[in-house]
């Protein structure tokens, strides 16, 4: 089965790049976007999708960054540098600036797990929903683009991470970490009560993207288990009719299986 496309940003290069092309007036296209997660297609009828709250600072309404103290902090963030973060913040850029990929500075440190830049973001006021034009925030990265690392998460979800929001895929976090086989953060995002059951729009829900996405090891075990234990439904079926059960028999994922048909 195809794997799902990656979600990736932009490299600190190509970023800074553009932040200067754009200082110096020249035209640059959206076009430099990261690569579209797929269709944005509705949910099932057996979970319905749960539209999340626009953000405040939406791609549409954000500002362009134009100034030099607006160029300054996004290349400041993509490049993890918190003194340059602050010293342009108090220049007065906008956290709400964004390039022309629709991301604030917030989505550019968040990209690089630059998680103390993005604490000094956070406090002046930059929004943790805002998505760029792949549908990607700060709280999405956060759960499934640099590992199993809880620190960016726990300052998103502290922050108003909305736990509804969905990816190009109408995928939530939760989906996203159990794809990647992250333990920490699938228990992370159910303590925050993320919905369980929710089905992108690929016709899986997070138990079977698990075991669809997963190899089955130790990571993905832990996984499996703990949406297990938050009560997942087992028995929803894909748009082909089989269980994650019937994925896990099918790839000889044996404990996962043993996971499964327990209880």
């Amino acid at each position: 089965m195809a794997q799902r496309p990656g979600r990736r940003g932009l490299s600190t290069g190509v970023v800074v790049a553009v932040a200067v092309a754009v200082g110096a007036g020249a035209v640059v296209s959206s076009g430099l976007a990261g690569p579209d997660d797929g269709p944005g297609a509705g949910g099932s009828a057996t979970a319905p999708r749960v539209s999340s709250t626009a953000p405040a600072g939406s791609a549409t309404t954000a500002p362009a960054a134009t100034s030099r103290a607006d160029l300054d902090l996004i290349a400041a963030a993509t490049a993890g540098d918190t003194a340059a973060v602050r010293a342009a913040l108090a220049a007065g850029a906008d956290v709400r600036a964004v390039d022309p990929t629709g991301a604030t500075a917030l989505v550019r440190a968040a990209y690089g797990n630059h998680v103390e830049a993005a604490r000094a973001l956070v406090e002046a006021g930059a929004d943790v929903n805002h998505e760029d034009s792949t549908q990607q925030s700060a709280y999405l990265i956060a759960t499934s683009e640099i590992g199993d690392d809880v620190r960016l998460l726990d300052l998103t979800l502290a922050h108003g991470g909305d736990v509804r929001a969905l990816d190009s895929f109408d995928g939530t976090g939760l989906i996203r970490a159990a794809h990647r086989g992250y333990p920490q953060v699938v228990d992370r995002l159910l303590a925050a009560g993320i919905a369980v059951d929710h089905v992108n729009n690929l016709g899986w829900t997070a138990l079977l993207e698990a075991v669809i996405l997963g190899d089955g090891g130790p990571q993905h075990q832990a996984v499996v288990r703990s949406i297990l234990a938050a009560g997942a439904d087992r028995g929803i079926r894909d748009r082909g009719g089989r269980t994650a059960l019937d994925h896990a028999r099918e790839k000889g994922q044996t404990e996962v299986v043993r996971l499964l048909e327990a209880g």
